[in-house]
């Protein structure tokens, strides 16, 4: 069974508008991301919406959460916005508990050249093949627990909520 992809925007699509200098949304770049990768893999894409997370309500969450059941495919990948992936991310983990699910993004746009965008949707389409059950989130090589983890905006990095206990 295929992979399934849902694209919502986030910094991962954004493009520069050199004119005025805004970020603004076009097209996703994940078709040309996974060209460039050389993905091999069965992949089943829709785009969702595209936006910045951080104009993300309840009601565009709870659009990818009927997406994320509807579908057949058991093993989903989600590009989101990084601002609110944390929120999101804990909202599926309540309510699917029979699917793989990983949730990326970018803290840098694609477009940009510079972006860490594609090394994370590389690491998030190894991760969503391997891991069990369960909501998660994969940043910078990273894979952290959907409901443990938040965006460290003074360091620019994910990390736990919670550290385990040993």
């Amino acid at each position: 069974m295929p992979i399934r992809i849902f694209v919502t925007g986030g910094t991962f699509d954004k493009e520069y508008n050199e004119l005025n200098g805004e970020l603004y949304f076009k097209d996703t770049h994940l078709h040309e991301m996974l060209r460039l990768g050389r993905s091999k893999l069965e992949l089943e894409v829709t785009t969702l919406m595209m936006m910045d997370s951080l104009d993300m309500n309840e009601q565009d969450r709870q659009t990818i959460a009927k997406a994320c059941m509807d579908v057949a495919e058991k093993k989903i990948l989600i590009t989101h916005g990084t601002d609110t992936m944390p929120e999101t991310a804990a909202l599926l983990a309540g309510l699917i508990k029979d699917k793989t699910i990983v949730l990326t993004g970018a803290m840098v746009p694609y477009k940009f050249g510079s972006s860490d965008g594609l090394f994370n949707l590389g690491s998030a389409l190894a991760f969503v093949q391997t891991l069990p059950p369960g909501v998660y989130v994969a940043m910078n090589g990273k894979i952290f627990e959907g409901e443990n983890v938040q965006k460290n905006k003074v360091k620019g990095e994910f990390e736990s909520i919670h550290q385990p206990t040993k």
